[in-house]
């Protein structure tokens, strides 16, 4: 189901030195994944005339998006499925206890 993830979505990682950690996407390039808070590493940034002196910085890398999946509110792990609505649009639901839950909209009619 990685290939419904997308910026802006709340994921839990499930492998890793995160596991069990939940965060939002921040961005997603090809098979990667960049989570808030998540995956910090340190980054020796050199001496520059601007600024003055060299500094570390904390900086999040990304995951590989194999290693993550999607999750409700309460950062539970969840299977998302597509249908089409009575309107015509594509839509990613999951089930939660007895609700059907609309995750996200993917395809609108024109």
């Amino acid at each position: 189901m990685s290939k419904w993830i997308r910026k802006g979505d709340k994921v839990l990682v499930i492998a890793g030195n995160n596991k069990g950690k939940t965060g939002e996407v921040l961005s997603k390039s090809g098979e990667r994944v960049v989570i808030q808070g998540l995956n910090i590493r340190k980054k020796h940034m050199k001496r520059r005339a601007k600024t003055g002196s060299g500094e570390i910085i904390e900086i999040e890398m990304p995951i590989h998006i194999s290693n993550v999946c999607l999750c409700n509110a309460d950062g539970k792990p969840v299977k998302v499925k597509v249908r089409v609505s009575s309107k015509g649009e594509k839509e990613l639901y999951f089930i939660d206890g007895q609700n059907e839950v609309v995750h996200r909209v993917i395809k609108k009619t024109l």
